[in-house]
């Protein structure tokens, strides 16, 4: 396994999630799932708290938002008011947030009471965030030779703190220095790596970003970043050109800093 050096003057190192720390399945055939097995048991557990009212009042809206737009939607507008048949209630969000899934939507309705769930699933135990095993090693070793360490995900930074704070290596979240989410921008925009290298503090070629998607790693490269791709099982297939445009990792054990004492 051949190493690849992380150039001298590297100060901080910009890690994306999925496909990158951990396996893509990850969300696709845990987190996800635990949602919609575990979604109208939630509802009826929590309907009269504050939280769960404040999460269906906002996919009440959404809802209404996309009636309004002509979106294709499986329900009426949900009343909550209406508890008497609170069960048809629950039944009318459980079909709601099943569509919006099924459609890949990124609401913040959808989003808000995903995370609340899976803040219950990790807090209890039921699930552990997925790390590929070469990756806290490798943090704890770029780190003792003084480099940060920041992540740079679609999912919410509360969520990332939720992967990170309860994973199969338990609580890891003192290895990371910051964490950003599309709050700063899209993840294929160069102007949010400026950005995340203003936040930062320094300048972009100091920050090396590591992810699979090659839209995010040229981004990164407009806006003055080092970048390295990293493949991993299930991650999607490269093509023969963008195997030749960039550095490939396979593993986080492969990257060597230089230049340090």
């Amino acid at each position: 396994m051949a190493t690849v050096p992380i150039p001298a003057g590297t100060s901080a190192l910009l890690l994306d999630i999925e496909g990158t720390t951990t396996p893509i399945t990850f969300v696709k055939d845990i987190l996800f799932p635990y949602i919609r097995e575990h979604l109208e048991d939630h509802l009826s557990t929590h309907w009269e708290e504050d939280e769960c009212k404040q999460d269906v009042h906002l996919l009440k809206k959404q809802i209404e938002e996309d009636m309004k737009q002509n979106r294709a939607c499986p329900i009426h507008a949900v009343d909550q008011t209406v508890h008497t048949d609170e069960e048809k209630a629950i039944r009318e969000v459980v079909d709601n947030v099943l569509w919006q899934m099924a459609a890949d939507r990124k609401s913040t309705a959808l989003k808000q009471l995903q995370g609340h769930m899976w803040r219950s699933a990790y807090s209890s135990g039921r699930i552990k965030g997925e790390i590929y095993q070469d990756v806290i090693p490798s943090i704890k070793r770029w780190r003792s030779q003084g480099l940060k360490v920041y992540i740079y995900s679609s999912g919410s930074v509360e969520a990332q703190k939720l992967l990170f704070g309860y994973s199969v290596e338990g609580d890891v979240l003192e290895l990371f220095d910051g964490h950003f989410d599309t709050s700063i921008g899209p993840k294929v925009e160069g102007k949010s790596y400026e950005r995340i290298t203003e936040r930062i503090g320094c300048r972009p070629e100091e920050i090396m970003f590591l992810t699979d998607v090659t839209r995010e790693a040229k981004a990164a490269e407009e806006a003055g970043m080092n970048v390295l791709v990293v493949v991993r099982p299930g991650n999607m297939e490269l093509t023969d050109e963008e195997r030749a445009q960039y550095h490939l990792i396979t593993s986080f054990n492969q990257l060597e800093v230089t230049g340090r004492a």
